[in-house]
C-alpha cells in the first residue's frame, strides 16, 4: 500500500521543478560558501595592493577593475574594520539614514558586502530594501513581444501596457532582421498609451546601439557582465570593453544599465568554487566601476539555477539589495519563468514587490506567455488582475493599476492605427484595416492574421537603407494626423539631448518630468516616511472593476 497523501503531493506542480543539493566546489551554493574569500583590503599610496585575500600581483582583470574603479578608498579601511553584523544592523535600522549606509557599502569590498548580507534574513533584507532603493517611488517594466514579430500587435500591446502603468518596455525578435520594425512598434505604441514611456529592443549589441542612435529606442539593458574572468573571456569581453560600450550609449544620451545575475557562472562551468552571491557582487562592483547608473539583476535568465538550491530565492533578494547598497538603480528581474508552482512564483516576487524596487519586474510579460520571446515570464498578461488584487490586498504600489475594457479597446485600436498610418506615410508594407481590428481585440498572436514575412523584411531593408531616423517617424505621424504621438516621439529624442534621464533610476512622467534618484531620492526612515501612497493613487489601485458596491445590494 502507498500513502494516498504522498500520491497527491507527488502530483503537485512544484514536484515538476528541478532541485539539487548544494555542491560548493562547482558553485552550486547560493550564499555563505566555504570557498568565498575572507574580506580584506590594503591600500598603499592610494593604490589597492590587496583585495579579498589576493595580492595585487595575483589580481585577475575583474579584481584589477574593481580595485581601480569600484571602491571609494577615503574611508575604506575604516569601514572594512567594522563588524559585518553591525553593518547589517545599520541596513535594517530605520534610524540610520540611507546616505550613511551607502557611504559604508560603497567603500567595502565584494567579499565584505557578501559577508554582511549573509547574516541577514529575508525579512531583514526586505526591510533594508525599502530604505536602500535609490528612487523614492517603485515602478515596473514589461516585455512586449510575440512569436510572429507582428509589429501591429506589438504596438497595441504596448499601448495597453502603458495605461496599465508600466514606465519602461522591452521587446525582442524571433527573426533578427525584424528588429527595426519591432523597436518602432513598441516606441510608438507605448507613447500612444501615455507620453514619456521609455522603450528598448534587446538584440545583438552593435545593432542595439545603432537603433538607439537612430532614435528607435530610448534605453538598453542587455549589456551582460559576469563574475569570473573565464566567463567574460568566453564571451570575448572584458570589464573594459563593457565600460566602453556603456560610454557609447551615454555619449548619445541613451539610458542604459548592465545585466547580471546569479547562476550564469555555474551554467558556464566557471564558478571557481564561489557562492552565487559573491560572484554577483563582483558583477555589481564592475557595474559601479564602469559608471553605469544601474543594473538589471536578480538572476534574470538564469533563475532556474539559484531556484534549485537551498536559499536560492533569498540570494536573489540579497543581490537586488546589494545593487541598491552600491547606489545603483535596480531592475529586479521577476521576469523569466522558473517554476510550475503558482504559489512559488508569487512567493519569489513578494520579496521585491512588498518593499518595492526601482523596477519590480524587468520583464513582466504584457502578452500571454506563449508570445513571450524572452523564454517565458514569471508574470504575464493573464495575471494582470491577480497582480492588481495583490496590490489592493496589501496596500502596496506594484506600479500597475486596473483598466476598464472600454479604455483598453480604445487605446489598443489607436496604437494599431498609429502603426498603420506610420507605415503608409513611410511607404512600407501595408497594414490592413483587418489587422488593426484584430490587434484591437486580440489576446495574442494566435488571434492575428499572418503577414508576408518576405515583404516585411524587404521593407525593413528599404527603411534602413534610407537611413531613416526618429525625425522621419515624427514627420510621418504628424502628416498622418497623429500629432500627439509625433510630439511624444519628438520629446523622447529631446530627452536624449538633455541627458537628465541618464541619472540613476530615471523614468519620465506623462508631463515629461525626469524622475530619478537625484530629484526624488528615497528618504525612508520609518513609519509614514519615504514613499507613501497618495489618496489618489490608493483610489486607483483599489478600483478593480468587478468589485461590488455593497450599497447597491
Amino acid at each position: 500500500m502507498k500513502s494516498k497523501r504522498f500520491e497527491a503531493l507527488a502530483a503537485r506542480p512544484v514536484k515538476k521543478d528541478g532541485f539539487v543539493k548544494e555542491w560548493p566546489e562547482v558553485g552550486l551554493i547560493a550564499m555563505n560558501s566555504p570557498g568565498d574569500p575572507v574580506p580584506s583590503l590594503r591600500v598603499e599610496n592610494g593604490v589597492v595592493v590587496e583585495l579579498d585575500g589576493k595580492k595585487r600581483a595575483e589580481f585577475d582583470m575583474l579584481d584589477t577593475f574593481i580595485a581601480n574603479y569600484a571602491i571609494r578608498l577615503e574611508k575604506a579601511q575604516e569601514y572594512m574594520a567594522m563588524d559585518s553584523i553591525k553593518i547589517a544592523n545599520m541596513l535594517v535600522d530605520i534610524n540610520v539614514p540611507r546616505d550613511i549606509v551607502v557611504d559604508i557599502t560603497t567603500s567595502i569590498t565584494p567579499a565584505k558586502i557578501t559577508e554582511v548580507l549573509g547574516h541577514m534574513t529575508v525579512l531583514e533584507m526586505m526591510m533594508a530594501q525599502s530604505k536602500m532603493r535609490a528612487r523614492l517611488m517603485p515602478s515596473n517594466q514589461c516585455h512586449v513581444t510575440n512569436v510572429k514579430d507582428n509589429m501591429v500587435q506589438i504596438a497595441a500591446d504596448a499601448a495597453e501596457a502603458a495605461i496599465r502603468g508600466f514606465d519602461e518596455m522591452e521587446t525582442t525578435v524571433g527573426i533578427g532582421r525584424y528588429a527595426p520594425f519591432n523597436a518602432l512598434a513598441i516606441m510608438v505604441g507605448a507613447n500612444v498609451g501615455r507620453p514619456g514611456i521609455l522603450t528598448q529592443c534587446a538584440v545583438e549589441e552593435a545593432t542595439e546601439l545603432d537603433l538607439g542612435m537612430k532614435g528607435y529606442t530610448a534605453y538598453a539593458e542587455t549589456i551582460s557582465v559576469y563574475g569570473t574572468e573565464p566567463v567574460f573571456m568566453d564571451g570575448d569581453d572584458t570589464p573594459y570593453s563593457k565600460a566602453f560600450l556603456a560610454s557609447s550609449y551615454a555619449s548619445r544620451g541613451l539610458k542604459m544599465r548592465f545585466t547580471s545575475g546569479s547562476g550564469s557562472e555555474v551554467q558556464m562551468g566557471y564558478a571557481e568554487g564561489k557562492s552565487m552571491l559573491y560572484l554577483e557582487a563582483r558583477c555589481l562592483y564592475i557595474t559601479k566601476g564602469a559608471g553605469v547608473q544601474g543594473s538589471q539583476n536578480g538572476s534574470v535568465s538564469c533563475i532556474g539555477v539559484p531556484a534549485g538550491v537551498p536559499g536560492g530565492i533569498r540570494e536573489v533578494l540579497a543581490e537586488n539589495l546589494l545593487a541598491a547598497c552600491l547606489d545603483l538603480e535596480c531592475a529586479s528581474s521577476n521576469d523569466q519563468t522558473f517554476t510550475h508552482s503558482d504559489l512559488r512564483r508569487v512567493a519569489r516576487s513578494l520579496m521585491q514587490m512588498v518593499p518595492g524596487t526601482d523596477y519590480i519586474c524587468s520583464g513582466y510579460s504584457a502578452t500571454p506567455n506563449y508570445d513571450n520571446m524572452f523564454a517565458g515570464s514569471n508574470w504575464d498578461a493573464d495575471d494582470y488582475d491577480d497582480w492588481n488584487v495583490i496590490q489592493r490586498d496589501l496596500k502596496i504600489d506594484g506600479g500597475l493599476q486596473p483598466v476598464g475594457e472600454e479604455e483598453l479597446v480604445a487605446v489598443r485600436a489607436k496604437g494599431a492605427r498609429a502603426m498603420q498610418i506610420l507605415f503608409r506615410e513611410l511607404g512600407l508594407t501595408e497594414i490592413t484595416d483587418a489587422e488593426v481590428e484584430a490587434a484591437t481585440y486580440a489576446r495574442g498572436s494566435q488571434d492575428m492574421p499572418d503577414r508576408d514575412v518576405v515583404a516585411d523584411l524587404k521593407s525593413v531593408e528599404d527603411l534602413m537603407g534610407r537611413g531613416a531616423t526618429a525625425v522621419d517617424f515624427i514627420k510621418a505621424l504628424d502628416r498622418g494626423g497623429m500629432r500627439d504621438v509625433a510630439e511624444s516621439i519628438f520629446n523622447i529624442q529631446l530627452q536624449k539631448c538633455a541627458g537628465d534621464y541618464l541619472h540613476t533610476a530615471s523614468k519620465l512622467s506623462a508631463t515629461w518630468e525626469c524622475i530619478s534618484a537625484v530629484n526624488y531620492p528615497n528618504t525612508y526612515h520609518g513609519v509614514k516616511t519615504g514613499y507613501v501612497i497618495s489618496d489618489e493613487r490608493w483610489a486607483q489601485i483599489q478600483d478593480i472593476p468587478w468589485a461590488v458596491d455593497p450599497a447597491s445590494i
